[in-house]
């Protein structure tokens, strides 16, 4: 049965969306292993963070300047202005809805409204041809309903409408303009992708959520094609405008890109490059059938690869890096503040190894605000902009370029909140707000269908041992639709929280968006305190895994790989020799996250999607329904 296009029932309705195998974690933000407990609410890419305050935001729309010593000496003649429009982590966030310190922000129709109003200045009426709109990835995956539940194609609908009239869809029919695969050492600029135009104002880069279902689904969402099964927004569905560069993911066999690694813009006379590039780590973080066939090279290499066959070939010196990596900044002080300090280090050091004619990156993943001039190992100072997540804020960065040299001579950033109760946000964008109603219209029937009550607010908000309540409840749910002894879930496939109030399927869609199948195997006693000690072990930060059915003991000045104190079932400790029955998600038990032991687990046998879990689960509660922390985990020291 289907209401409006959509399956009724939830099961029918995954078992529709396919192989929705995402991942659950990816952020490599916050902090090594040593870090303190209090950083396990900021170890995925979360979309409220707990340093986004209004003092931080506030912050964040400091404008950081750099200016070449002899930039005033420039002939001002000779000059050209380019401003950047950075966005990262927008997933799916169509909607309304986000707050930041009780004050209304996002939502695409706010944020393109923004986008609009920063392209316009009565002083300079060309302002909106120097303007390139750019996205550091995971712009799908992880997403509320009303995206998520029609392949996420509104989200790409979405930036089309922000194009100008250079970007074309590819969809040529005679066979020329079609680009059937990037073959970049055969053809340095292949004008067969009309998406490439040098003029078009957008481009992307894929995040890790972009490989959730695959590399085939990545290229149907760019190159068009409508979804095996739908439901769709439009039939046929066409695709991009734009382009979206990656230099750094290669076909396995062939060692060819999949995608355009750069694309060259130019306006009056001057070329600038994008480049495009993901974090190596994806392959750690998605699902292996997600990644199958694919090879994510080292980012830096893979950037400065290009940069100097650019700089060789074309004489390129200003490069904008798209980035899917990034970090949080947590000390800022001003407009003249070179660095700040950043917590992530990946992004530090790949920023440290670029090329000296990177100018700018625009970074994403880590779900925060970067705005900060790094440096790279030769002193040069890199400008790196990050702006929060899912459609709350927007980097606007300014750039003076030397015409007759083609270097950057001046830069500034500001991380832009995108406010619905305060200038362009209060006359939202009228085509955007049109086209995320019809989205809304298309998803309401299932969306709104109430599962049951909640009695109290339930959090993903962990205490200092790494215990949640909602992170117990979909322990519980797990382990309940398998009926094994445990049950253990990543933290990072836990998307929202749950309020108090009527609960109705599209929140507990939003807090598992990600359709992973359950699994259920058997592990020793020994596999389990192996696996409760890769929290730790091989981690960019903690993750501490959700529990249901036992408690334990970590000791956090004990070494790595060696924390766990003491398991427990019933109160007494497990046997380490003895065999015991445990259900986990398909991410994990594929070695997600880097929990490997899961790959050794015998007589492996799936079970229901974990949404469904979780719906029977709270079906079957006695209404209001609650969860709490209980002391499933402990913490010494």
């Amino acid at each position: 049965m289907t209401i409006d296009g959509i399956i009724s029932k939830p099961f029918a309705l995954l078992a529709v969306l396919g192989t929705l195998c995402l991942s659950g974690a990816c952020a490599t933000q916050s902090a090594l292993a040593e870090a303190p407990a209090e950083l396990h609410s900021h170890e995925w890419d979360r979309d409220d963070e707990d340093d986004d305050t209004i003092e931080m935001r506030y912050a964040a729309e400091r404008r950081m300047e750099w200016q070449h010593p002899d930039f005033h000496k420039q002939d001002k003649d000779s000059l050209l202005h380019v401003q950047i429009l950075g966005i990262n982590d927008f997933h799916g966030q169509i909607s309304a809805g986000r707050r930041v310190a009780n004050r209304p922000v996002g939502g695409a129709a706010v944020l393109a409204s923004y986008l609009t109003a920063a392209q316009t200045d009565p002083n300079d009426p060309r302002l909106g041809d120097h303007t390139f709109i750019v996205h550091a990835g995971d712009h799908v995956g992880a997403s509320p309903p009303e995206s998520a539940l029609l392949q996420d194609e509104p989200s790409i609908s979405v930036v089309n409408l922000l194009a100008n009239r250079f970007c074309r869809f590819n969809d040529r029919t005679d066979g020329r303009d079609r680009l059937r695969a990037w073959e970049i050492e055969e053809s340095r600029d292949d004008r067969r992708d009309r998406r490439m135009h040098p003029k078009c104002n957008l481009v992307g880069t894929p995040g890790n959520h972009e490989f959730d279902e695959g590399k085939d689904e990545l290229l149907r969402l760019l190159n068009g094609g409508n979804h095996p099964t739908g439901p769709f927004m439009e039939s046929p569905y066409r695709g991009t405008r734009f382009p979206t560069v990656s230099s750094n993911v290669v076909d396995e066999k062939t060692g060819k890109s999949i995608l355009p690694p750069f694309v060259i813009k130019q306006i009056k006379g001057v070329h600038i490059a994008f480049i495009g590039a993901v974090l190596k780590e994806t392959s750690t973080i998605v699902t292996p059938t997600g990644v199958a066939g694919l090879k994510f090279l080292d980012e830096a290499d893979s950037i400065n690869r290009y940069v100097r066959r650019l700089r060789r070939t074309e004489g390129i010196h200003t490069f904008v890096v798209l980035i899917h990596q990034g970090g949080r900044q947590t000390t800022y002080e001003g407009p003249t503040q070179p660095g700040g300090l950043i917590n992530g280090q990946d992004i530090v050091n790949i920023v440290s190894r670029l090329d000296d004619d990177v100018d700018v990156v625009v970074s994403g993943h880590a779900h925060s605000f970067t705005n900060a001039l790094l440096k790279n190992q030769n002193g040069a100072e890199i400008l790196v902009t990050q702006a929060f997540s899912s459609s709350t804020a927007y980097g606007d960065i300014d750039l003076t370029i030397d015409r007759r040299t083609g270097n950057v001579v001046a830069k500034s950033a500001a991380i832009v909140t995108t406010f619905a109760d305060a200038g362009p946000g209060l006359i939202p964008n009228a085509q955007v707000a049109e086209l995320v109603a019809q989205a809304q219209a298309k998803v309401a029937p299932l969306v709104n269908r109430v599962i049951g009550e909640a009695a109290i607010d339930l959090l993903r908000a962990e205490n200092q041992a790494g215990e949640s309540a909602l992170g117990n409840l979909i322990a519980d749910a797990q382990r309940a639709a398998l009926g094994t002894d445990f049950a253990f879930m990543n933290p990072g496939g836990i998307r929202a929280d749950l309020l108090a109030g009527p609960v109705t399927f599209g929140e507990l869609f939003t807090v598992q968006p990600f359709g992973n199948s359950l699994v259920r195997m058997t592990l020793t006693g020994q596999q389990i305190y192996d696996l409760l000690n890769q929290q730790w072990l091989n981690q960019p930060f903690p993750r501490i895994l959700k529990t249901s059915g036992l408690t334990y003991t970590w000791d956090n000045n004990r070494l790595i790989g060696d924390r766990i104190v003491e398991v427990r079932r019933n109160g007494t400790p497990i046997d380490r020799q003895a065999s015991f029955s445990v259900t986990v998600n398909n991410f994990m038990a594929a070695g997600g996250d880097n929990f490997t032991v899961l790959t050794q687990g015998q007589n492996q046998v799936g079970g229901p999607i974990d949404l469904d879990a979780l719906i029977t689960y709270v079906q079957g509660l006695p209404q209001p329904f609650s969860a709490a922390i209980e002391g499933r985990t402990v913490r010494l020291n």
